[in-house]
């Protein structure tokens, strides 16, 4: 496979998920601020959702206040931010439009319908009281084109290269997720397991579709250090940072099988997916939760660049 077609498969599957991880992350700050006014307490979730994001740069370089609606509006459509929900989408399509042949016919659908939704949708559809539609019309979009890929690709190095895609987003925000809560969010002043962060963890489930699966798992009321591990440890979870280190190692290896060779992503993937596997919650709890969060995030990102120094320059 040209690395120029690899590296527009890898692009498409990383916008996509991207815009469902932004959408994600959003009805985070939407849930925590909501108890956070019922509280009475300070709103410093919107500030730490831009900061979640990556987007702290762009938004106050126009020296605006992380209000509710300004931060949505930075997220989901400014044009200042090309990381915006509907920039993705912008990037998704134009890399789906200039490989055309690469993807299956759902998986062009999917996108195309999606970028054409997104042109139509008007200023009252990005208000704060009507924004949780547009963020669940996101969700469904993304799982959409996840579902065309799984089902309809062959399984050859367009679909790994596309697995890797999603997979390194998708491990990107479960940690930038679960650092909001634990890191900025936690009530200085209030004690670990109190009625407000029993429901901010609560949110930080139900926004990565865990809630459910949580109960099915430990079977035990709520409690932070399972939620961290379910999202951290657990294999059958599949969007904790171990399952999606295992996706990455494994379609690496594919790769390398195929083309003969290996690199220093190779390396780099099955270090961190063996640190995972064989990690425990009460070594990472011991180290910092936002420590180990913050490295991985940053052994990610190199990660993502070795991919592109391997395969996809």
């Amino acid at each position: 496979m040209l690395s120029r077609t690899a590296d527009n498969l890898f692009w498409l599957a990383r916008y996509i998920e991207r815009s469902e991880n932004l959408a994600r992350l959003l009805d985070v700050g939407l849930r925590m601020a909501s108890l956070s006014q019922e509280a009475g307490g300070d709103a410093t979730e919107w500030h730490s959702t831009i900061v979640a994001a990556g987007c702290e740069a762009s938004f106050y370089a126009g020296g605006r206040q992380p209000t509710a609606q300004a931060v949505i509006d930075h997220l989901t459509r400014d044009p200042a931010n090309p990381a915006s929900i509907l920039a993705c989408l912008e990037m998704a399509r134009r890399n789906a439009r200039t490989d055309r042949t690469g993807i299956t016919t759902d998986m062009w659908e999917a996108v195309n319908s999606a970028w054409l939704e997104a042109r139509a949708l008007r200023d009252e559809d990005f208000a704060l009281e009507n924004v949780r539609r547009f963020l669940e019309w996101v969700k469904e979009r993304s799982l959409r084109f996840g579902g065309a890929a799984l089902g309809t690709m062959l399984r050859n190095d367009a679909y790994w290269f596309t697995r890797l895609g999603m997979a390194i987003e998708r491990a990107d925000s479960t940690a930038r997720i679960l650092d909001v809560k634990y890191h900025v969010l936690l009530p200085r002043e209030d004690g670990v397991g109190g009625t407000r962060d029993y429901y901010q963890w609560t949110s930080i489930l139900r926004s990565v579709s865990a809630q459910r699966a949580y109960h099915w798992v430990y079977r035990d009321r709520l409690k932070p250090w399972l939620v961290a591990d379910l999202l951290i440890l657990r294999p059958e979870m599949p969007r904790s940072l171990v399952s999606c280190c295992f996706d990455l190692s494994r379609h690496l290896d594919l790769l390398a099988d195929s083309y003969g060779r290996r690199g220093e992503c190779h390396r780099l993937a099955g270090q961190m997916h063996a640190r995972l596997r064989y990690g425990r919650i009460e070594d990472i709890f011991r180290q910092g939760l936002h420590e180990f969060l913050t490295e991985f995030i940053d052994r990610n990102i190199v990660l993502g660049d070795e991919i592109s120094k391997q395969y996809l320059s």
